[in-house]
């Protein structure tokens, strides 16, 4: 998976599954027995990678304080964006097209941001007068200005946005 997933980024629709299985030192008969078509693979990856963010939003919720573990997500969410961006190409080559794993994914996304947010609130190191979607939605705004070095300026931006939305004692 993190093989195909890095030559789609890279490469786009022009990755070919030979030169997937070469590289992750497989035959291509292997390759095919576990992903019987090239949008079988595409769409595993795609799969793969939201179930990764939600799972970083569960693990980030038990290992850290609510608004730092809000805060990481935030930037695991970035490196998410920057991965489906590579593979938009791909994505949009899907035969029947994305809808159906995009409406998959965006219930996965919203809950692993509802429990962060709510987290973040409960514990009152935030203040949220807008719906968590919002916050979801500012981030991956970020992303839509892809020049250069967008990613640092994106996390950039998740510290100003935490910083907004902070509650500061008096």
């Amino acid at each position: 998976m993190e093989v195909a997933k890095d030559a789609f980024a890279k490469k786009g629709a022009e990755a070919s599954l030979e030169e997937i299985a070469r590289l992750a030192g497989v035959g291509i008969g292997t390759l095919y027995r576990h992903f019987p078509t090239r949008d079988a693979l595409i769409g595993d990856v795609y799969r793969n990678e939201t179930e990764q963010l939600a799972r970083a939003a569960r693990d980030l919720a038990e290992r850290l304080p609510p608004k730092e573990a809000l805060r990481q997500w935030m930037l695991v969410f970035i490196d998410y964006i920057a991965t489906k961006q590579g593979m938009y190409p791909v994505l949009n080559s899907l035969v029947g097209g994305t809808s159906t794993l995009y409406a998959a994914s965006g219930p996965l996304i919203s809950s692993s941001m509802e429990m962060l947010t709510a987290r973040a609130v409960e514990s009152g190191d935030i203040r949220l007068d807008i719906p968590p979607l919002d916050l979801l939605r500012a981030v991956s705004g970020l992303a839509s200005n892809n020049g250069p070095d967008w990613k640092d300026a994106a996390r950039r931006m998740v510290d100003i946005i935490i910083a907004g939305i902070e509650v500061r004692p008096e």
